[in-house]
């Protein structure tokens, strides 16, 4: 005899199973790299299979510097331990542009890896970069390029988004930051403009290129 109050078993959706992390490890002062940084985890966890976690580098300025530059307190995200950076299958390293190069903070943390580099515990990991300038010509691919010679010496794999995001890469009509060299936003001279659709747009999908071919390489 048909019930019709009978309760129909639950249907529980399948467990996503994670089979690879990637450790998005960013430095910023006033938060663009970090509004980047959540855009790349959009679209590395968009990948099946693929889980993007936020760090954030240790601090090298003292508190009352940070005052003076007016700083905002910084987010919740755990500080990285050198120590973990092994446990990732993959990684995405940002950083505000300082002279065309990374920021002191991001050189301090690679220059405490040496322990790594000797036992070999970086080499083949893939990586991508993105970083943040005050202007159009601030260097944004310049300190992409500096901060290749850390990884070239722990034998990491560059993912570069190359012309990924057409719409943003051959886009004219509004100024933007980000390169084949990795995603990027443009901050203004007082960081009063926040990254824009179109330059999150291309860190997701940056995220998502990097989480696929982490998880091949993990295969």
């Amino acid at each position: 005899m048909f019930d019709c109050c009978k309760k129909e078993p639950d249907v529980k959706e399948p467990t996503k199973i994670m089979t690879a992390k990637v450790f998005i490890v960013y430095y910023s002062t006033y938060g663009h790299v970090r509004q980047l940084a959540l855009a790349m985890k959009q679209g590395i966890d968009s990948v099946e299979g693929v889980e993007g976690v936020l760090y954030q580098c240790p601090e090298t300025l003292p508190k009352e510097v940070l005052e003076k530059m007016h700083a905002p307190p910084k987010p919740s995200d755990p500080v990285i331990n050198i120590d973990d950076l092994p446990k990732a299958d993959g990684f995405a390293f940002g950083t505000p542009t300082r002279f065309g190069g990374p920021s002191a903070q991001m050189k301090a943390m690679w220059d405490a890896t040496g322990a790594h580099w000797g036992a070999g515990a970086l080499q083949c990991k893939p990586f991508t970069l993105f970083t943040s300038t005050a202007s159009q010509n601030g260097g944004q691919e310049s300190t992409m390029l500096t901060m290749l010679s850390n990884m070239v010496h722990h034998g990491m794999i560059y993912v570069p988004p190359g012309y990924i995001t057409p719409a943003t890469n051959f886009d004219m009509t509004e100024i933007h930051g980000g390169s084949a060299w990795g995603p990027g936003c443009l901050a203004g001279g007082d960081g009063s403009r926040q990254p824009s659709e179109k330059e999150l747009a291309f860190a997701k999908d940056s995220g998502a290129k990097l989480a696929k071919i982490t998880l091949k390489l993990k295969a």
